[in-house]
């Protein structure tokens, strides 16, 4: 099929969820993708922070290939190598002691939700059960993620949400400390808000946060769904700012395309979840573990995660360049390969423009260009979108210069 005729299906057969770019992909590989008609992108959206090895990772294809020709499908009614390894080699790199598996990131976090209010239940009984999140925070698309979720414009048309959730200022400590109160078992926070605009958590905030909470016994739940997976330069985002939860959410590149999520735990939170309390028909299906074995062995290896800070330190420092020669740039932040530039400006005209050229990026809140490249780009693939970032940047302020 065309592109066209891509489209053209997809307009008739599928839910309108998705304000999808007019461009179909048929094919990947690294850092580049191609559409239906042989024109080449390169890809700094990596399937929203997903493909991370790239794409058509030959590793991760083999891997895949084996198991599929092994074992795909038990249930959890039975135990599989490739799952409990997985979890061995999770919890021999991070705070956590044991592992909950299942499809997704809003999954993993709605798992998040029940274990941080059956934990509270089994130690203080009812009435415990308030969960805290950060305004512009993004948890999911499920009801109760969306509830955690502090972006009002997406609860429209979804109301009643579940309640028990209260939303809190990003980085402010005493706003933190007010809401403390006796109903309250866990704070839910992103280190680095992806959707909600690349915003970081200062390190301060975040080890303070850590120490209030424990004083009260309030969960500390880390949200890394899209900046967990070296996405940092560190294996986990937690471990740039030295602080570690209770309870950590992971799903997007941890199997660089295929659907898992997992929810990590101590021991002392985990033990309230015994037999009954949660599961998931296809949380950590021996196919998607083996091929999250190959993403974390690679991750592990010698200077990948380094590669990780040197090229992310290189790319903001050529942002920052553009931020210092055009005033319509008004900030760059982000850390390792989750990189922001905040224009004065709506983005979209600058997605379409380096579209047209041969580039992907994505916009988020309006005037946020966001870029989630693989983790395995070098300085040679952000050397080649530079000179289309700013000629397109350029274009565009014109353009809106011209409508104001």
């Amino acid at each position: 099929m065309n592109s066209e005729e891509i489209k053209s299906l997809a307009d008739k057969v599928l839910m309108k969820t998705y304000g999808r770019y007019d461009l179909a992909l048929v094919r990947g590989e690294g850092a580049w993708v191609w559409d239906p008609e042989g024109k080449r992108y390169l890809d700094f959206v990596s399937g929203l922070a997903v493909a991370s090895l790239g794409h058509a990772h030959p590793g991760v294809a083999e891997a895949v290939a084996r198991q599929a020709r092994t074992l795909v499908h038990t249930s959890n009614l039975y135990y599989t190598e490739p799952q409990v390894r997985l979890a061995q080699v999770l919890t021999e790199n991070c705070f956590a002691d044991r592992v909950f598996f299942c499809n997704s990131g809003a999954e993993a976090n709605e798992a998040a939700i029940k274990l941080a209010r059956k934990y509270s239940f089994d130690r203080y009984g009812e009435g415990r059960h308030r969960i805290l999140s950060m305004d512009k925070s993004f948890h999911g698309r499920t009801m109760t993620a969306l509830a955690a979720t502090a972006q009002p414009d997406k609860h429209v048309g979804f109301q009643p949400l579940p309640t028990g959730f209260s939303y809190l200022p990003f980085n402010d400590l005493k706003a933190l400390k007010e809401a403390l109160t006796e109903d309250v078992c866990a704070v839910m926070v992103e280190p680095i808000q992806g959707e909600g605009g690349v915003n970081e958590a200062s390190k301060n905030y975040l080890i303070s946060l850590g120490q209030v909470c424990r004083s009260y016994d309030v969960l500390v739940v880390f949200d890394e769904v899209q900046v967990g997976m070296g996405r940092t330069g560190h294996l986990f985002a937690h471990q740039l700012y030295g602080v570690e939860p209770d309870i950590m959410c992971l799903a997007k590149a941890l199997a660089n395309g295929l659907p898992i999520g997992a929810t990590l735990a101590t021991d002392k939170v985990a033990q309230s979840f015994g037999p009954g309390t949660h599961a998931s028909t296809f949380g950590g299906t021996p196919l998607v573990t083996a091929a999250a074995l190959v993403v974390l062995e690679t991750m592990l290896a010698p200077g990948f995660l380094e590669n990780v800070r040197t090229v992310g330190s290189y790319f903001k420092e050529r942002l920052n360049g553009l931020k210092k020669k055009h005033v319509f740039v008004k900030d760059v932040r982000g850390q390792g390969l989750i990189l922001a530039m905040e224009l004065d400006f709506p983005g979209a005209k600058v997605v379409s423009g380096l579209m047209a050229k041969g580039f992907l990026i994505n916009c988020i809140q309006t005037g946020v260009l966001r870029f989630l490249p693989p983790l395995t780009i070098g300085q040679a693939e952000v050397d080649r979108l530079m000179p289309a970032l700013e000629e397109t940047l350029v274009e565009a302020a014109a353009a809106q210069a011209k409508e104001l």
